[in-house]
This record gives C-alpha cells, sequence and structure tokens, in this order.
C-alpha cells in the first residue's frame, strides 16, 4: 500500500500544482474574459481533476484503514491475541491519519467553491488563490502522516501474521503458508 499511496498522492500533487499554476497563468493573463483564450478552462479542468484525485486518494487511506483495522482486529479476536499492542496500535494509526486526510480532502472543495464563487464574480480572487495554496501545503502534510501511517501499519500487519504463525504452531496447526499451499492443491 505505502507504493501505491506514493505513486497516487505524486499523481495527486503534480495535478494540485498544474491546476495552481495554470491559475496564476490565467489569472495574468485575463483569460477568464478572452473568450478565445483556453487557459481558464484548462485551469477549471486541471482543478477538477485534482479535486477528484484528492477525494480519491485520501479516500483510499480511509478504506485501507477501516479494513485492516477491522481484519486486524477479527484475526486477533479468533487467536485470543490481546489488544495491546497490535489491534490498539491499528487503531490508533487510523485516529492520527484521518483528520489530515480529511482536511486533504475539504480544503481543495472549498478551493473549488471559492473559484466557482471567483467565476461568477461573488467572491474576491484571494479566497481562491488562498485556498488553494492551502490544499498544496495540507495536502504535502497528509501525504507524510498517512505514509507514515501506512508504513506502520504494515509491520502491525506482519506482526499479526507472526502471531498467527507461532499461535498456529503451538496448537501443532501448518503455519498460514503451508495452509494455503494445501489449499491450492
Amino acid at each position: 500500500m505505502t507504493r501505491i499511496l506514493v505513486n497516487l498522492s505524486a499523481f495527486n500533487f503534480v495535478a494540485l500544482l498544474a491546476a495552481f499554476v495554470v491559475g496564476w497563468l490565467s489569472f495574468f493573463r485575463g483569460s477568464r474574459s478572452i473568450p478565445d483564450d483556453p487557459t481558464f478552462l484548462l485551469h477549471i479542468f486541471l482543478g477538477l481533476l485534482a479535486a477528484t484525485t484528492t477525494l480519491g486518494v485520501h479516500s483510499l487511506v480511509f478504506i485501507y484503514f477501516l479494513g485492516t483495522g477491522r481484519w486486524v482486529k477479527e484475526v486477533c479476536l479468533a487467536y485470543a491475541i490481546p489488544d495491546d499492542p497490535l489491534p490498539k496500535t491499528t487503531r490508533e494509526l487510523k485516529r492520527k491519519a484521518f483528520p489530515p486526510a480529511l482536511f486533504a480532502m475539504l480544503i481543495p472543495i472549498a478551493a473549488s467553491a471559492a473559484g466557482a464563487g471567483v467565476q461568477t464574480l461573488q467572491w474576491h480572487w484571494v479566497w481562491h488563490a488562498s485556498l488553494a495554496v492551502m490544499a498544496l501545503a495540507v495536502n504535502v502534510w497528509a501525504f507524510f502522516r498517512e505514509y507514515d501511517c501506512v508504513r506502520i501499519n504494515a509491520e502491525v500487519i506482519d506482526g499479526v501474521m507472526r502471531e498467527v504463525d507461532r499461535i498456529r504452531a503451538e496448537r501443532g496447526l501448518p503455519s498460514n503458508e503451508e495452509a494455503l499451499r494445501e489449499q491450492e492443491i
């Protein structure tokens, strides 16, 4: 999951940055009021792409922690593995990752709404530009927080698997790897 998160977050950041740069280019060229200049429409397209990608990346982090947290909890219950440290760590990681992920989604949505306000001449452009800067900064912060949590969570999952194999060996059962090989036959 860490590699997937890195790749998706890199694409997301490039999309956010492209929308930001093209937005400033559009602003300085005054392309919103020039019908033949496609820069403004390109900014809108890139902004929608960036906002959608942002929602997708951070929703994936939500889903990852919901799924792996549930898996860790159920496996630990089934094998009577104590709550501390493995399931507890997964819960703590989820609580640590969710706020940055949520802010990383909400701020680009606000920036998009502010952009619509600027387009309809209802809002001053400073609101849209400020929220766009915040969207970039918060997404960088969220990436590092989420990456750290996902990396540690992978170690927790490995720890659960080791503990399950230890318990299975104590009970005279085959390891997970051996049991999977037997199922394939």
